[in-house]
């Protein structure tokens, strides 16, 4: 059985006490709380702090959980929420298309699959939620990098490798896709991420008109595409989609 990294458990035990009781807390508090010795107390308190997870009020020496951790928790439900409002959209997706579904959201310079439903078949299939995707290429990955500031400037930023001959690379030209998609209000990739697989993506925003995601369809070129160019009855089921979830956010209609 693995042992318990015993500074990981303290650094926790740390954090839902300062998430407890009293806003702050002084460093001999802390440490007779928890059993510690002030030394080790202040060592984990100075690496929490230095990561932004526990922040020092300057004036009285006390400490309170900082921003950091504020962010993350702020993260996750939002990725939650996001999820949970999409089940019901995403399900009824995969079953007007005929294909599988994505969810993604910005995360580490790509896209992060939060949901993936199943094309309506009995094909084999692998599940793909917590794969990454470029954002250069991929469709979730260009509604974006169109509609969120950040996945955009990450975009221009990141080496845009070549996965196909028909994978937009240069700034300029790439620009100009995201102008399209702006105007257009989705995105398409017809085999410049994978060979011989297409998808089309649209944006999903919030309450506060905010992008958070975006939903997506992916399949064989020959079932996605008609004499060359994505089925329009397939993208209006996408914008649908992310209509509705944005919808259920509060965001509105885009």
């Amino acid at each position: 059985m693995a042992r318990n990294i015993q500074s990981l458990e303290r650094a926790a035990a740390m954090l839902r006490l300062l998430a407890g009781g009293e806003r702050r807390l002084g460093l001999s508090d802390i440490a007779s709380s928890l059993g510690l010795a002030k030394g080790t107390a202040h060592g984990i308190l100075r690496t929490l702090q230095q990561e932004g997870f526990v922040e020092q009020d300057d004036a009285s020496g006390r400490y309170q959980l900082g921003a950091e951790l504020l962010r993350l928790g702020t993260t996750y439900l939002d990725v939650h929420e996001l999820r949970a409002r999409a089940l019901v959209w995403t399900d009824d997706l995969a079953r007007s298309s005929g294909e599988s579904v994505y969810l993604g959201v910005l995360h580490q310079h790509g896209v992060l699959i939060v949901h993936h439903v199943f094309r309506p078949d009995d094909s084999r299939q692998v599940l793909e939620i917590g794969a990454m995707q470029p954002l250069h290429s991929t469709a979730l990955g260009k509604v974006l990098s169109a509609y969120d500031p950040v996945a955009h400037s990450e975009a221009l930023e990141a080496d845009r490798k070549p996965f196909t001959d028909r994978t937009v690379s240069e700034a300029a030209d790439f620009e100009h896709v995201l102008d399209l998609t702006r105007a257009r209000g989705y995105a398409a990739d017809v085999e410049e991420t994978w060979e011989g697989v297409a998808s089309v993506a649209a944006p999903i925003h919030d309450r506060r008109r905010m992008p958070v995601g975006a939903v997506g369809i992916a399949g064989a070129v020959e079932r996605v595409c008609r004499d060359g160019e994505l089925r329009p009855e397939l993208i209006a089921a996408v914008r649908d989609c992310a209509r509705s979830v944005s919808r259920d956010l509060g965001g509105g209609r885009f």
